[in-house]
């Protein structure tokens, strides 16, 4: 015996500590605090941006701890999930009593207990006999338990509804463990990255936001097609992607999203995020003879060197920029190119696309120009999955379930006791309730003016 008791010892202690309401007080504390920090120091920015900020030590100090993506880190994790054991030992550790109360075959009642709580009394002229069966249907109309017991001067009907409403808080409970777990599966097993996908082309793998490692798809995502629409201002009014899902090379899935509006496929969300122009593939120039006024027209790539007539030499498209900044001024989409004559030196020529007349500014006998690039755009997604989703959905209707049982329903039991005295009949109604007292006394009020009419007609 002693063996087992010292054995026990031990399991007894850790039981008995992470059902302490103390510990729950202090992780509340605990993660309150942490959660300021969480707030007051951005989360997930630039490395580069931490470090100018707080400078190598506390950088390295913060990184250690995984400051700047806290809510992710393990410590954080581990409080969770030491809130998580900690608020089922103790619901446990206090189930045991209620769920004697609650799913009790044999219903016992304390009339000492029940005399000492709210009552109303009232004589009527009616035996008990007759009372008796004038006032079972009233109170089982009422109650969905009723009991009768006789008594050396009449009777007793002991009865009482919502047994079960003593759960309420351990709905709360559960709720609160679903919210904790959906929380930690979504930190686990979940990921939030992004993607750039060029029109016509595909990807099976995207970047993290968090670490900046390559996730793995299990699927293959292809852009189709990517449009954008614009305001007079030149701001983008709407962009669309038109997308689809390929599993072994094969199209399974296909949609066209906008902003706010996703493909959800196999557990993990595709939203629209933004988007971006890429290097045209190829470029058609034309180059005009500014004595002539004659017209060649080339097609060409960025970087490929084209011969040009009439002894002019060569020219090439060295590099395309989306916002050519030209003294100060923002040109735009534009081209910065090469032209070599046979004789002279090589001169830098800017070929903006908004301004096709631009290059006579050099009062050059070629004058060059873009007719068409070939626009073409990639479309930025983000791509998140959080398994916890659907569990912490869940935790959110059975706190609603349960908040609504515990503040607004409660455990009713009622007596009447009738009492044969001389020729009269003394009733005694009393009601109880665990809580909303001040209704059971309504409530009780409420019986025994029903009782005091049934007992005097």
């Amino acid at each position: 015996m002693k063996k087992n008791e010292i054995s026990g010892d031990p399991l007894n202690g850790v039981w008995k500590f992470f059902a302490s309401v103390k510990l729950t007080v202090t992780l509340l504390l605990t993660l309150a605090c942490t959660s300021i920090i969480g707030t007051v120091i951005p989360q997930n920015e630039n490395p580069a941006a931490y470090f100018h900020e707080y400078g190598e030590f506390l950088y390295r100090i913060f990184s250690f701890l995984d400051i700047f993506d806290m809510y992710h880190s393990w410590w954080f994790q581990f409080l969770i999930l030491f809130l998580t054991i900690n608020i089922i030992v103790c619901s446990i550790d206090r189930l045991s009593s209620t769920w004697k109360i609650v799913f009790a075959k044999e219903i016992s009642f304390d009339i000492a207990k029940l005399r000492k709580s709210y009552k109303e009394e009232f004589s009527g002229n009616r035996t008990p006999e007759e009372l008796k069966s004038l006032f079972l249907p009233v109170v089982s109309g009422s109650f969905k338990y009723t009991k009768v017991e006789e008594t050396e001067t009449g009777f007793v009907i002991f009865a009482e509804k919502g047994r079960w409403t003593r759960l309420g808080v351990y709905a709360v409970h559960l709720s609160v463990v679903l919210l904790l777990a959906g929380g930690l599966a979504g930190s686990f097993f979940g990921f939030d990255g992004s993607v750039n996908i060029p029109e016509g082309e595909s990807v099976k793998s995207i970047i993290l936001r968090n670490t900046g490692r390559e996730q793995p798809l299990d699927f293959e995502i292809r852009c189709d097609d990517f449009n954008v629409s614009f305001y007079e201002s030149g701001a983008p009014k709407e962009y669309l992607s038109k997308l689809t899902i390929l599993e072994n090379g094969k199209p399974v899935y296909n949609k066209d999203i906008i902003v706010n509006d996703p493909i959800r496929f196999k557990g993990i969300n595709i939203f629209q995020s933004s988007y971006g122009t890429l290097k045209p593939k190829e470029i058609s120039i034309s180059f005009t003879n500014r004595e002539t006024g004659m017209i060649y027209r080339r097609k060409a790539s960025v970087g490929e060197e084209i011969n040009l007539p009439e002894a002019f030499g060569k020219f090439v498209i060295k590099e395309y920029s989306d916002a050519y900044d030209f003294r100060g001024h923002n040109l735009g989409e534009a081209f910065l190119g090469i032209l070599t004559p046979l004789k002279g030196d090589p001169a830098e020529v800017i070929l903006p696309m908004r301004f096709p007349s631009f290059d006579k500014m050099r009062k050059d006998e070629l004058i060059i120009s873009v007719e068409d690039a070939g626009r073409r755009y990639y479309t930025g997604l983000q791509v998140t999955r959080d398994p916890g989703v659907p569990v912490v959905y869940t935790g959110f209707v059975v706190m609603i379930l349960g908040c609504f049982t515990s503040f607004f329903m409660s455990h009713k039991r009622l007596c009447v006791e009738v009492v044969k005295k001389g020729g009269k009949s003394r009733v005694m109604v009393a009601g109880i309730a665990n809580k909303n007292k001040l209704g059971m006394e309504v409530r009780t009020q409420r019986m025994a003016k029903l009782l005091s009419e049934k007992a005097v007609t």
